[in-house]
């Protein structure tokens, strides 16, 4: 067990070295999701319904947090999809390594990125809201973190190896990233949603990941209280293990072809 937990490791090290060599990439894109953040603060701060949102700073940054995720967890599968093309894939498998824990290792490799690009947006929440959850909201909040990392890695190895078109794969990256951020609530507050957005898309919109990792990160920072934040929990679970279970089937199957 310990033999085969390292192999994962080594996979996801290798990942993670690869990360940091895009480091100025990831200061232009954490530059630009701040600025982002700042600039729709100052546009619809004025301009909103104070009866639906006091401070709109306050209400986007949790949602600009968990969207923030994307770009970075999504860059394994731009990876993989390259090796899938140049047919890298092929030294891979000549590793004393399984196909199981070339798999895991991708989709942990992609969520710990995740996690590193999204320590500077959790210590602005920090700072924007000068409070520090207690243990147990913190708890969820890293648990939370963890599971939408690991969901959006386990979505861009999707859409790499089930699809073996660069223009295709990028057509398809875009649309997901329109359909998770638009067609959620990080702009939006649900009660608005509901009372304007017909009741079949409000239900797509209040269950997509991205928006319950916003409602749940709202919760914790008393922007917006929720019914039951077991609930969004559970449903945050679920979408993890699909996306895992699907990464994992499309990589492997790619390994197998």
């Amino acid at each position: 067990m310990r033999s085969y937990a390292r192999g994962i490791q080594i996979v996801v090290m290798r990942d993670l070295d690869r990360f940091w060599k895009y480091k100025w990439w990831l200061a232009g894109l954490i530059t630009m999701n701040l600025t982002d953040l700042f600039i729709f603060a100052l546009i619809f701060n004025g301009i909103v319904n104070r009866a639906y949102i006091d401070n709109y700073l306050l209400f986007i940054a949790p949602g600009i947090t968990a969207i923030a995720t994307f770009a970075s967890a999504f860059s394994i599968g731009r990876e993989v999809g390259v090796e899938v093309r140049r047919g890298y894939t092929q030294y891979l498998l000549s590793l004393p390594l399984t196909r199981f824990q070339l798999s895991i290792g991708r989709i942990l490799g992609g969520a710990l990125r995740g996690l590193i690009y999204q320590i500077p947006f959790i210590a602005l929440l920090l700072i924007l809201y000068w409070s520090i959850p207690s243990i147990e909201k913190f708890s969820i909040m890293i648990a939370t973190s963890v599971m939408l990392t690991i969901s959006m890695s386990s979505l861009s190895i999707t859409i790499s190896t089930a699809v073996r078109s660069f223009d295709l794969q990028a057509t398809m990256r875009s649309f997901t990233y329109f359909v998770l951020f638009f067609f959620s609530n990080v702009f939006y507050p649900d009660a608005l949603i509901r009372k304007y957005f017909p009741e079949i898309l409000y239900i797509i919109i209040s269950n997509n990941p991205v928006s319950i990792a916003t409602s749940i990160y709202r919760w914790i920072f008393g922007v917006m209280p929720v019914e039951d934040p077991l609930i969004l929990v559970i449903k945050m679970i679920i979408w993890c293990l699909v996306f895992f279970i699907l990464g994992s089937f499309f990589y492997l199957r790619n390994l197998m072809a």
